[in-house]
């Protein structure tokens, strides 16, 4: 059983791509970089991820919209908002569509591993407790 945690970095900028990279990656993690939200969803659609990090300003398709897909289609999926431009209501809208985090540009390495172990622990005890929760029967 593949035990690595499946990440998807989503960022239109290459060297925040290479730099979430290399910070992640290990022998714990295995990340995939896409620059763009269409192409995000397409990668999407033929594996799963564990957690995405995804950049708000992208040319295209907005880190808003991709994130609204990515809930409602992979609810499973822990999502990560990573700006450049941080703000209060962009924080409530990116929670309130079900974000696990909201982190400011530029995120150093200890920022970004925090907040992709955090939602890695969020997501094991998710299924934890789907998995032991009773099931239902009809009488």
């Amino acid at each position: 059983m593949d035990t690595k945690a499946r990440i998807l970095v989503i960022d239109d900028e290459e060297v925040v791509r290479l730099s979430y990279m290399r910070t992640l990656a290990s022998e714990h993690c295995n990340v995939q970089v896409v620059t763009n939200g269409y192409d995000a969803i397409a990668l999407m659609e033929t594996q799963a991820f564990d957690v995405v990090l995804l950049d708000m300003s992208m040319p295209g398709m907005d880190g808003m919209s991709v994130l609204k897909v990515i809930k409602q289609r992979w609810p499973e999926c822990e999502v990560v908002i990573i700006t450049g431009y941080p703000g209060v209501e962009s924080a409530k809208q990116a929670v309130s569509l079900g974000a696990f985090d909201y982190l400011s540009k530029p995120a150093g390495p200890d920022d970004v591993i925090n907040a992709a172990n955090g939602a890695m622990t969020h997501k094991r005890w998710a299924l934890r407790c789907e998995q032991s929760a009773p099931v239902a029967t009809v009488h």
